[in-house]
């Protein structure tokens, strides 16, 4: 499947602002499953864009606007192609037996710690091993704990922030894909199981009904062994296919946001996006 992406993001501010910097992850590296075939990123005022890899090995763009300035648009385009998921019976039967090879260990280190947003409250372990109880495999564990979430939560708009932490959403179960994802780390690295924050778009086709199309959507990455990373969507309750659009991976979301930045001047901003997914 092929996919198109356009994503603007404008900020209109009610009077002139300076030293504007800001940081962007909108344009994907090649993954697994996923090949990158352009990607454009256009930044007005027009101003000279720094590309870099972080890291987490994501493809980074910084800019700075020093002048003054009441309006700012960036603006990317991509389109990828991607394969169908394929996880082997044995990848889906592996155990945590599998991170034991010291080179797979170095790998998921860092997704097994606690993180700015997701932390190992004492709460969410005790779900998390009710939860995984009577699952062996890594495979079924991570399933379990999404179809959990997605069950026990409300997708709600406006109740969290970008700053709301895990352990608030986990009180509320309430809130956005962000939340979910954020909860998702959290019980699978209870059990010791490797996760990390992935961010991108999704696909909905004519017939899907998924929660997070056009507009930027989250899930989470499980460590799978003799697999890999496979993404899973507490969302929607589903393994992150070829339907997805993976831009940028991290612990969680302050590694990944699509814009970041400050700037001085008036504290009267007003923000709008624009997302668009469609086949080609």
């Amino acid at each position: 499947m092929k996919l198109a992406v356009f994503h603007r993001t404008t900020f209109i501010y009610s009077f002139p602002v300076t030293h504007s910097v800001n940081t962007l992850h909108l344009e994907p590296r090649t993954f697994p499953y996923q090949k990158t075939i352009s990607a454009l990123i256009r930044v007005i005022p027009a101003t000279r864009v720094r590309r870099f890899t972080d890291l987490f090995q994501n493809i980074t763009q910084h800019f700075e606007l020093p002048g003054p300035h009441t309006r700012l648009e960036i603006e990317s385009r991509i389109r990828v192609h991607n394969l169908p998921l394929d996880i082997s019976q044995a990848s889906r039967e592996a155990t945590s037996q599998g991170y034991n090879d010291p080179s797979i260990r170095e790998q998921i280190w860092q997704y097994l710690q606690e993180s700015r947003w997701v932390s190992r409250h004492p709460e969410v372990w005790r779900e998390a091993l009710d939860i995984t109880r009577g699952f062996s495999s890594v495979f079924d564990q991570s399933m379990a704990i999404m179809s959990w979430i997605h069950r026990e939560f409300a997708y709600e708009q406006g109740v969290t922030t970008v700053n709301t932490h895990l352990e608030e959403a986990f009180e509320m179960k309430r809130g956005v894909c962000q939340d979910f994802t954020h909860v998702m780390l959290g019980l699978c690295r209870a059990v010791n199981i490797p996760a990390r924050y992935a961010s991108g778009y999704l696909y909905n086709g004519p017939r899907d009904t998924l929660v997070g199309a056009q507009a930027s959507h989250a899930w989470a990455e499980i460590y799978i062994p003799a697999a890999g990373w496979i993404g899973f969507d507490p969302t929607n309750n589903t393994l992150a296919d070829e339907r997805y659009v993976k831009v940028a991976v991290g612990r969680d979301y302050e590694d990944v946001t699509p814009v970041r930045g400050n700037y001085r001047g008036t504290g009267h901003c007003r923000m709008e996006v624009q997302v668009e997914v469609e086949k080609i």
